[in-house]
């Protein structure tokens, strides 16, 4: 037996509007729900040093963008000197990481939600320039850490995080010993390295100069993700008039 013409309809309808307000959230201007984001982005005059380039449209504040840049910042209590004092060289591609997390309006696309105490989501395979990724692991590869994976395992016990129990410290190259492995392992997959360049608009960068470049990589893959959404909308309608009428 055939459901009625208004069943069929309400179901259409149903699944055009779950369709057209998944694709209607606004991706490429918004803040993660994590410990320091704003709500909303806006402009941030007085951003701080290598925060400064998000200035005219950040999800960070003044006042994170400063603490970003201390050894004792109280964002996370993270301590980049674990295994002896970290380079100048490789702390600042740390700040500049920071920085990108905080600030950066346009990760939308890479957005997941989470279940952790200090925020209810994070970014999950952003793909990180060819250049932002392995000058970042040129510039860190004479010093130590104990650890591949920065997100978790350390021993909180003094208040800052140390190297567990059993570990040591080695030489960068020997932890991390390609830059890929660097970009994907030490804040559990939320990069991804590529192969493209700052100059192929496929790829997020984490140094960048005037107009901010990101927003128009993010529109790319959100447009990517809706060609596919929509895509599969006619077989979603299909399947779901089919399972009516049986």
């Amino acid at each position: 037996m055939l459901p009625s013409p208004t069943v069929m309809w309400s179901v259409l309808a149903l699944l055009l509007a779950l369709s057209g307000g998944a694709m209607s959230l606004d991706k490429l201007n918004m803040c993660m729900d994590a410990k320091h984001h704003k709500t909303e982005p806006g402009p941030e005059g007085q951003l701080y040093q290598q925060c400064s380039p998000w200035r005219d449209n950040a999800c960070c504040t003044a006042n994170t963008s400063a603490e970003a840049h201390d050894d004792a910042s109280y964002l996370y209590n993270f301590n980049w000197n674990h295994c002896g004092i970290m380079s100048k060289e490789c702390k600042k591609h740390f700040i500049q990481d920071t920085c990108f997390y905080e600030c950066s309006p346009h990760l939308g696309p890479w957005i997941q939600p989470v279940d952790q105490s200090w925020r209810k989501e994070r970014i999950l395979d952003v793909p990180l320039c060819k250049e932002d990724c392995e000058t970042w692991w040129e510039d860190c590869k004479n010093d130590f850490t104990c650890k591949t994976n920065w997100h978790k395992g350390w021993d909180w016990s003094s208040g800052i995080n140390k190297c567990p129990e059993g570990s040591k410290c080695s030489k960068w190259t020997d932890v991390f010993p390609t830059p890929k492995s660097m970009c994907e392992e030490i804040w559990s997959n939320s990069y991804i390295y590529t192969t493209y360049t700052k100059t192929s608009g496929k790829c997020m960068q984490l140094w960048f100069t005037g107009t901010n470049p990101n927003k128009k990589v993010a529109e790319y893959y959100l447009n990517n993700g809706q060609q596919q959404q929509s895509s599969a909308l006619p077989t979603l309608l299909f399947l779901a008039v089919t399972s009516l009428s049986l």
